[in-house]
């Protein structure tokens, strides 16, 4: 892949994975809609695909483990995300993930009044979409497409 490709394509990801966070804060403090915890946790790989990219900018003679560290964060990221869109389906139960502020049995007062305040969104509901389908369909192709482009950066990266 040549050098001009290479760059373009890592550019690209570095403005999706801006986008998608950027996305994820307004949808969730301006729009209002809650976020369940794998959406939370679905956030992590563009925080660190940012930091990566970053890195490879600084490092640029590690870009081709950079370029593999970045496959592997958006293949765990697809993973997680088809999960999630498991769960909404109701292919999969909800697991203990989903639920983890209420996994502990020994709460205080203080603490059980706070979660009856709080609203808590269940992994398998879908409280935003957009042309019909939920952020988690989109993610599933989003991270689905970024690990294939960064696979192809690293596995092309020695054929210049």
């Amino acid at each position: 892949m040549d050098e001009n490709k290479k760059n373009l394509l890592t550019k690209l990801i570095f403005l999706i994975s801006i986008f998608a966070l950027v996305s994820a804060f307004f949808i969730e403090y301006i729009l209002g809609y809650q976020p369940c915890n794998l959406c939370i946790l679905e956030r992590f790989p563009y925080l660190l695909a940012i930091i990566v990219i970053l890195l490879n900018y600084k490092f640029n003679k590690f870009e081709k483990f950079f370029m593999l560290l970045l496959t592997a964060i958006f293949l765990v990221g697809t993973i997680l995300s088809l999960y999630h869109l498991g769960i909404e389906q109701g292919f999969i139960q909800e697991s203990l993930v989903c639920d983890i502020e209420n996994s502990s049995n020994l709460l205080s007062k203080e603490k059980i009044l706070q979660q009856l305040q709080e609203k808590n969104v269940s992994c398998k509901d879908v409280t935003f979409k957009i042309f019909g389908l939920s952020l988690t369909s989109y993610n599933v192709l989003i991270s689905l497409l970024i690990t294939i482009s960064a696979g192809k950066i690293y596995f092309d990266y020695d054929k210049n």
